[in-house]
């Protein structure tokens, strides 16, 4: 049942119109949704709802990771999706950087080439990965072309205890995501598109002209509407192959004279840590305990936490001190294979999720084929 609300006339008339286009969910997608749609349609009425302050799921929890796939990530990955599927998914990440890139400028996202690096402790694993280098490279350089992509470093040139090997991806950067969020909520704006935030949408309903969405505050209508919610998507909508996935991630206070420049993998992405204003962050270890982090829920896992601890202490700062000053967790969208889920799923109603965990990447090239599928 809705709550008795106390709106005004003028209220009522600003607000709860019948719209051209809702979005659900004020994140990467849903903001390049809205802004791609608005380029296309300058008359169009936009309306993006965000139930919390800020994006509730990965946009504003991420780790600022402008990657697009490691060696080990996507070796697993083509044992597990056809390759076909492999490689359009690296295709699209990488369009997303760049849509993103030239949409914002990379000064307006912080974005910064140091390169990524993918960190192995077992030999073995190196081995096999390393075997694989060339034929990775020649695939990357066939999908979007990038030449010589991977190549092996020598783990002294950057120290870290109990690594074997090294492979680096030249290519790969780190953006602010601070910075992007809040200059892409401002070219929203500027162009005429409405943001409310605490804005929970409890159901909706979808028929052959329009799309009512019910909330707390009232009933919002739509000619149309892109659920772009990624890992919350089954709250609204039925999507089988879509599941939350929580991540878990700590800050460093800053540190003097720190070295590491760049992002960092480990174990097949199921860790990752990187530099920033001085700082480590470091997330992952959701491999620990998939039951547990397969939630909605915005919480700390201690066991997690103390893992990520230990090899922060052990692996990536071994002698040097160093205090966390932040934790938090953020809730990915992901599935039986990585490629994003865009399609209808009810009259007037798309669903643009399923980031596998890489938004920042492919996430601006998935708003704008959303903002086209909606057309």
């Amino acid at each position: 049942m809705l709550k008795i609300v106390n709106h005004s006339y003028w209220e009522n008339k600003f607000l709860f119109k019948k719209y051209d286009l809702i979005i659900v969910g004020s994140g990467i997608v849903g903001l390049s949704t809205a802004i791609s749609f608005k380029q296309k349609n300058k008359k169009a009425s936009i309306l993006i709802l965000e139930r919390g302050i800020l994006p509730s799921g990965a946009s504003t929890k991420n780790a600022g990771f402008a990657c697009f796939g490691s060696v080990s990530e996507l070796l697993d990955d083509l044992t597990k999706m056809p390759e076909e599927s492999v490689w359009k998914t690296v295709e699209m990440r990488w369009e997303g950087l760049a849509i993103l890139r030239k949409r914002l400028g990379d000064k307006n996202i912080g974005y910064k080439g140091f390169g990524g690096y993918e960190l192995f402790d077992k030999e073995k694993t190196f081995g096999s990965c390393s075997e694989k280098i060339d034929l990775l490279n020649k695939k990357i350089k066939k999908s979007i072309g990038l030449k010589n992509c991977y190549s092996i470093v020598a783990p002294k040139e950057l120290y870290f205890k109990k690594i074997n090997g090294i492979i680096r991806n030249k290519y790969e950067g780190q953006i602010d995501t601070s910075l992007m969020m809040a200059n892409l909520i401002a070219m929203a704006q500027e162009i005429g598109i409405t943001i409310l935030n605490n804005i929970g949408i409890n159901k909706l309903n979808s028929f052959k002209n329009s799309v009512e969405l019910l909330s707390d505050m009232g009933v919002f209508k739509a000619a149309k509407v892109v659920i772009a919610t990624n890992g919350f998507a089954k709250q609204l909508i039925e999507l089988p192959d879509v599941q939350p996935a929580r991540a878990q991630v700590l800050i460093t206070k800053p540190i003097k004279n720190l070295k590491i420049k760049g992002t960092f993998h480990y174990n097949q992405g199921y860790y990752y840590f990187r530099n920033i204003d001085d700082r480590i962050l470091f997330g992952g270890g959701r491999n620990l305990d998939i039951k547990g982090e397969t939630t909605s829920e915005l919480e700390l896992n201690n066991k997690i936490q103390k893992h990520l601890d230990r090899l922060l202490k052990e692996m990536i700062l071994p002698e040097t001190a160093f205090e966390i000053d932040q934790r938090w967790s953020g809730i990915m969208g992901v599935g039986s294979e990585k490629k994003p889920i865009i399609k209808l799923v009810q009259h007037n109603v798309l669903a643009a999720v399923r980031m596998g965990g890489m938004g920042i990447a492919i996430g601006s090239l998935v708003g704008e084929q959303a903002a086209k599928e909606i057309n």
